[in-house]
């Protein structure tokens, strides 16, 4: 089949490369002059199966509340007159109870962990190399009553079979002994010794190679336009640079899909939540993380990338507003000096942001619409790194009529959510 996949992120790749090992012809369409130039560009580089839980969850309203008035808070709402954030957010509210974050948990974890797999498979097949690192990764809590809320999140651990470490104090920093120069308090950790880290903009850049090497068309610097749909199956999609016709087609544009899928009458409910991120120069290796830490007070993700150190973090919702705002850099800084002060040179630091694409209840909407040819691949929030291999392989499994080796249903268009 000719297939077109719309947009160039990490999503839109691994999905493209997974079509063209299948056998099909595959245009990949995005307005960027190359692949993840967006939300796949600067993320905080976990791979992290273990910890893929829905925003939604028990306590978080009130929680919300508490981090909306914290100085260096995880979470910033900026309102707007703009229907669809109010109803993304009632919708993320009502999944805001112990048995709704439990189902939507269960739904996440099976995909995030094939994809892992999945993804390990890949590097093994193709020798890619993306300053990876197979370490685990640490969930640092700074007060006792953090440790002690992780039960139920422990449970669902072990129903899926998932390694993991309760850690204290001393052991966090058996397991990163950079932590022993922290100047901040904390009492232990999860450890989740299965998951990875990795660049997630070099890993898509190289495999975009590959898969090209495959025969994968890139047009880059297009811009799309329309989708055209007829007696009920996808035929065309209007570009910047002409029409081109399709057998199928696959939105994967992160938070851009819906303002796309609307005008062919597909809703979704996928809205942008933007998050930040710091890149700075590693000075220190044995002041510096491992692999991943995850601070729970500010939920900040400091990662080693090679010779660089990410910081990534901050839940804001601003539409698809891009401003970089200083009060969110120095919250990055205030997580990574507290618990690594001479771990890397913030003074050196890059600052970006991204659109995350976040649904209310937190799996992603992989596999069909009611549009025949027309697919899905968005909608991963923060996971698009870690889920990505896996929601590639599976759509590929959907499109070309096979059972895809896990239940896809619950990922599925029109899902109860």
């Amino acid at each position: 089949m000719r297939i077109l996949i719309l947009g160039g992120g990490v999503i839109g790749v691994t999905t493209a490369y997974y079509l063209a090992k299948s056998g099909h012809e595959v245009e990949v369409i995005d307005r960027q002059p190359g692949p993840a130039q967006e939300t796949s560009f600067a993320n905080a580089g976990q791979v992290s199966p273990g910890y893929s839980s829905p925003w939604a969850g028990p306590g978080i309203p009130l929680k919300a509340m508490k981090w909306l008035t914290m100085q260096h808070g995880p979470l910033v709402i900026r309102p707007r007159l703009d229907p669809a954030m109010w109803w993304w957010m009632l919708r993320m509210l009502r999944n805001c109870t112990s048995a709704r974050y439990a189902r939507n948990k269960a739904r996440m974890v099976p995909i995030a962990e094939y994809s892992r797999d999945c993804l390990q498979a890949l590097r093994a097949a193709e020798g890619i190399a993306y300053d990876e690192r197979s370490q685990g990764t640490l969930q640092l809590f700074r007060s006792q009553e953090q440790l002690d809320a992780i039960a139920k999140d422990v449970d669902v651990l072990k129903t899926f079979g998932v390694a993991h470490e309760v850690l204290d104090r001393a052991g966090c920093i058996a397991r990163e002994p950079g932590l022993a120069t922290a100047g901040a308090g904390f009492v232990g950790g999860l450890r989740l010794p299965g998951d990875e880290t990795g660049d997630c903009h070099l890993f898509t850049g190289r495999l975009a190679a590959i898969a090209e090497g495959l025969g994968v068309r890139f047009s880059y610097a297009t811009e799309i336009r329309q989708v055209v749909c007829a007696g009920g199956r996808v035929e065309a999609v209007v570009t910047s640079d002409g029409r081109r016709e399709a057998d199928a087609v696959v939105v994967a544009l992160g938070s851009h899909s819906p303002l796309l899928l609307r005008d062919v009458g597909i809703g979704i409910s996928v809205y942008p939540v933007k998050g930040y991120s710091l890149t700075l120069p590693l000075t220190d290796p044995d002041a510096a993380p491992v692999s991943t830490i995850m601070d729970e007070t500010y939920k900040t993700a400091i990662t080693r990338l090679g010779d660089r150190i990410r910081v990534g973090g901050t839940a804001e919702l601003a539409g698809y507003d891009l401003t970089l705002r200083p009060a969110r850099q120095r919250a990055l800084e205030k997580s990574f000096t507290d618990l690594f002060p001479r771990g890397g040179d913030v003074a050196q630091a890059s600052f970006w942001c991204g659109l995350r694409p976040m649904t209310p209840d937190g799996p992603p909407l992989v596999g069909e619409t009611p549009i025949s040819g027309l697919y899905l691949n968005t909608g991963h929030g923060t996971l698009g790194w870690t889920m990505a291999c896996g929601s590639g392989r599976v759509l590929t499994d959907i499109i070309d009529g096979r059972e895809p080796e896990i239940d896809a249903g619950d990922l599925a268009y029109g899902r109860r959510a």
